[in-house]
Parts: structure tokens; C-alpha cells; sequence
């Protein structure tokens, strides 16, 4: 059985300008510098697409690489030990972005409840309110800051499909993260 939140729907079709990569999960495990320099390449990657200037290479550059990391980020947080795909793809001023990974069954549940709450809200007035939450209680977590500065800074359309039909007795479940960004 299928769970989504949010958009899930790609626009970009099959003459757009794509790659997919695998980060293979090894004996020393998915890091946060992984992250951070697949979103650099990424980043770099479909850039050199739009260098019709500095600033519109730089630009772009900097809103790829920055939601890419955010949400392998979240990937590698929260994943279950395993491989992560990342597909993207650029057509025009939309990029787009899957990331495949598997959770636990109780982040999915903790998850799920986060993002009923962040899908249903203006994402402008909750940031506001996790930022105040935050700056009171200095034991509270920054839970959903990211996605919702992705949402409201960058304009970022984002989705989240669970397949539970992949989770047996104390097994994982598998999660599709899409965003879209436009970059015009």
C-alpha cells in the first residue's frame, strides 16, 4: 500500500537533460560528506546547462546543491542502512529530483505525522512558528526547518510517496522524496 504527501508529479519528460546515480552503501556506510559533495557535483552537473552567465550559473548551481543535500541529508539521518538513488533531470528552468531510500517503520510513522502537519500549513507561518518553538525550549528539535525553508525560501514543490507494501516483520519501508524547483 502507497502513502503520499505533498506533489509527487514530475513534469519533465524524456528529452530533458538527466542523470542517475547509486550511492552504494558501503562497509564504512553513507556519511554527511557524501552529501555534500554529491549535491556539489549535482550541482555543478546541471549548472553548466544554464551558464548563459556567472550570476544565472551560480545561481543555479546553489539552489541544486542546496536542496539536493538538504533532502540526501534527510536520507542519510533518517534512512535505514542500504543504497540511496538519486534521480534528476533539468528541462528548461525545471529541475527535478527523486531520492529512493528505506526507513524504519517507526521513523515512517514519525515522519507521516510531520509531514500531515507540514503539507496541510502555510509553509511561511509554520517556519515562523518551529523558529520561535526552537528559540524557547533550547531542547527542542529543529524538526522540518529544512523542508520548510526549501518550501517557502526556494519556492521548492515537494512530495514523499512510503511503500509499505515493502515492509515485512521489522522491515523497511521504502521512500520516494521528489522535489521540484524552478529556476527562473
Amino acid at each position: 500500500m502507497l502513502k503520499s504527501f505533498g506533489r509527487t508529479d514530475f513534469r519533465n519528460g524524456p528529452g530533458a537533460f538527466a542523470t542517475r546515480i547509486r550511492l552504494a552503501d558501503g562497509p564504512l556506510g553513507l556519511a554527511w560528506h557524501h552529501c555534500a559533495a554529491t549535491a556539489d557535483f549535482l550541482g555543478d552537473f546541471f549548472a553548466l546547462r544554464r551558464a548563459t552567465s556567472q550570476q544565472a550559473y551560480t545561481e543555479t548551481r546553489h539552489g541544486i546543491g542546496y536542496l539536493v543535500n538538504e533532502l540526501l541529508e534527510n536520507a542519510v539521518k533518517f534512512g535505514e542502512p542500504g543504497d540511496i538513488i538519486i534521480e534528476s533531470s533539468l528541462d528548461g528552468d525545471l529541475f527535478e529530483v527523486k531520492i529512493v531510500n528505506a526507513i524504519s517503520p517507526g521513523t515512517a510513522r514519525r515522519f507521516q505525522d510531520m509531514l500531515a502537519e507540514l503539507t496541510a500549513r502555510d509553509p511561511g507561518e509554520l517556519l515562523i512558528a518551529r523558529i520561535e518553538a526552537n528559540a524557547a525550549d533550547a531542547g527542542a528539535s529543529g524538526s522540518g526547518l529544512g523542508l520548510l525553508t526549501l518550501m517557502n525560501d526556494y519556492g521548492a514543490r515537494l512530495g514523499w510517496i512510503f511503500h509499505d507494501a515493502d515492509a515485512g516483520a521489522g522491515g523497511s519501508i521504502g521512500l520516494d522524496t521528489f522535489a521540484a524547483l524552478d529556476l527562473s
